[in-house]
C-alpha cells in the first residue's frame, strides 16, 4: 500500500479531528449556559449561533470522522488493493470526513440541518455534503472489505 496516501490520510484525520475539537468549545459553552474562558474571571452569557444539539453533532462528527481516517490508516498495510483502488479509498475517506465535518459545522452557524434539499442555500449545501459523504463511506468500506478479503486470501 502507498505510504504517501497513508500519511496524507493521517494528516487529513488530524485536521478533521481538530475541527471537531474546536467545535467542542461552543458545545461546552451551550452546555454551561455561559462562555467561561480560563483564567478570565468574567463570564459572558452565551451569544453564539445554533443550539446545543447542533454543536454536539459538529463536535462529534469531527472527532469520529478523524478517528475513522486514523483507523483505516492503521489498517492500511493489512489491505491488498490495487493502486487505483488505493486512490479511490483515500479520496472516498477524505470526502466522507470533510463532507461530514463541514456540513455539521455549517448547521449551527446557519440554522440548517441538511436533512433534505431546499430550505435555503446553506441547508442545500449541507444536504449535498451529507449525501456525498454517505456515498463515499459506502464505497470506502466496500474497498476495505475487498482489500481485507484479498489480503486474507493471499493477495
Amino acid at each position: 500500500m502507498s505510504e504517501q496516501l497513508r500519511s496524507r490520510l493521517i494528516a487529513h484525520g488530524a485536521l478533521v479531528f481538530l475541527v471537531g475539537l474546536v467545535a467542542g468549545f461552543p458545545f461546552a459553552f451551550f452546555e454551561l449556559g455561559k462562555i467561561a474562558l480560563w483564567p478570565v474571571p468574567a463570564e459572558m452569557p452565551v451569544a453564539l449561533p445554533g443550539d446545543v444539539r447542533a454543536w454536539r453533532m459538529a463536535h462529534l462528527e469531527g472527532i469520529l470522522n478523524g478517528l475513522t481516517l486514523f483507523a483505516v490508516a492503521a489498517l492500511w498495510t493489512h489491505l491488498s488493493l490495487r493502486p487505483g483502488e488505493q486512490r479511490l479509498l483515500y479520496w472516498a475517506l477524505v470526502i466522507t470526513a470533510w463532507g461530514n465535518a463541514i456540513a455539521s459545522a455549517l448547521g449551527p452557524v446557519t440554522g440548517g440541518r441538511g436533512l433534505e434539499f431546499g430550505g435555503g442555500i446553506a441547508n442545500s449545501v449541507m444536504y449535498l455534503l451529507f449525501v456525498a459523504a454517505v456515498a463515499a463511506i459506502l464505497a470506502a468500506m466496500g474497498l476495505v472489505f475487498v482489500g481485507a478479503r484479498r489480503q486474507g486470501a493471499g493477495g
